[in-house]
C-alpha cells in the first residue's frame, strides 16, 4: 500500500532533499493515499522514495510538529487520524486560537501591515477570479501566516503550528463547496477593515465567525450526526 501511496523523488526537482520529502509525505497525508493510523517507519518511506533515512527523519518531524503523523510507544510512527470526531476537536480548538490571533494582531497592526494584507487579498482574489483553487490555497495560507506574524505571540504561533495538518485537511474540503470561493475572501476583506480600525473585539468576532463557518463547510457531516445536536453554534 505504501508503495502505491508514494512515488520516488526525481532529480530534477529543485526543493531540498529534506523539503521534498516532506512535501511528498504531506500530500500524500492530506490527499488520504497515506491512511490515517497507517504505520510508516524510516527506513520504509526512504525505501519507497529512494533517499537516505536522514531527509525522511527531519520530514517526519516536521510533519509531527503539525499534527500530520504522531509517535506513539511500542507502536512507532503513525498518520494522525483525522477522523470526523478528532477533526471536530481540532477545528473548535482552530476557532479560538485564530480568533485570538486577530485579537492580538489588530493591537499590532501598522499601516504597512494592513498594506501587505491588502496586497495578499488582491492575490486571493485573483485566484479566486480564475477559480485556481490550489494558487488559492496557498495564498490563504499566507494570509493567516501574516495575521499570526501581526500578532506576533511565539506561544500562540507554536499552538497554530500544531494544527496546521488540520487546516490543510480542512481547506481541500472547504475550496471544493459551491460558492466557498467568493464568500471566503468577502470575509477575509471584512477582517482587514477589523484591523485597520485596530478593533481587536471585532477582529476577533469576525476571524471566529469565518474559521467556525469553515469547519461547518469542511465538515458538515459529523457536526449534523447523531450526537452531535446538528450545526454548530
Amino acid at each position: 500500500m505504501l508503495a502505491s501511496a508514494l512515488l520516488p523523488l526525481s532529480d530534477t526537482e529543485t526543493a531540498s532533499l529534506s523539503d521534498r520529502v516532506y512535501g511528498r509525505l504531506r500530500d500524500a497525508i492530506i490527499a488520504g493515499s497515506l491512511v490515517p493510523r497507517a504505520r510508516v517507519s524510516e527506513r520504509m518511506l526512504a525505501g519507497v522514495l529512494g533517499v537516505s533515512a536522514a531527509p525522511v527523519r527531519e520530514a517526519l518531524r516536521r510533519l509531527e510538529s503539525e499534527g500530520l503523523v504522531i509517535t506513539l510507544p511500542r507502536r512507532g510512527t503513525l498518520v494522525a487520524d483525522f477522523g470526523p470526531e478528532q477533526l471536530e476537536k481540532m477545528g473548535r480548538i482552530r476557532v479560538a486560537l485564530e480568533g485570538t490571533a486577530a485579537a492580538f494582531a489588530a493591537r499590532q497592526a501598522t499601516p504597512e501591515h494592513i498594506e501587505a494584507l491588502t496586497a495578499q487579498l488582491a492575490v486571493m482574489r485573483e485566484a479566486t477570479e480564475a477559480g485556481d483553487a490550489e494558487a488559492l490555497a496557498q495564498a490563504n495560507e499566507r494570509f493567516h501566516d501574516m495575521i499570526h506574524e501581526i500578532a506576533d505571540n511565539a506561544f500562540l504561533e507554536q499552538m497554530l503550528r500544531s494544527l496546521r495538518g488540520y487546516d490543510r485537511v480542512g481547506r481541500r474540503r472547504i475550496l471544493a463547496a459551491p460558492g466557498e470561493l467568493k464568500l471566503a475572501l468577502q470575509e477575509h476583506a471584512a477582517l482587514v477593515e477589523a484591523l485597520r480600525e485596530r478593533d481587536g473585539e471585532e477582529a476577533e468576532a469576525r476571524m471566529r465567525a469565518h474559521a467556525l463557518r469553515s469547519l461547518q463547510q469542511a465538515f458538515w457531516a459529523p457536526f449534523d450526526a447523531p450526537g452531535h445536536g446538528g450545526k454548530l453554534a
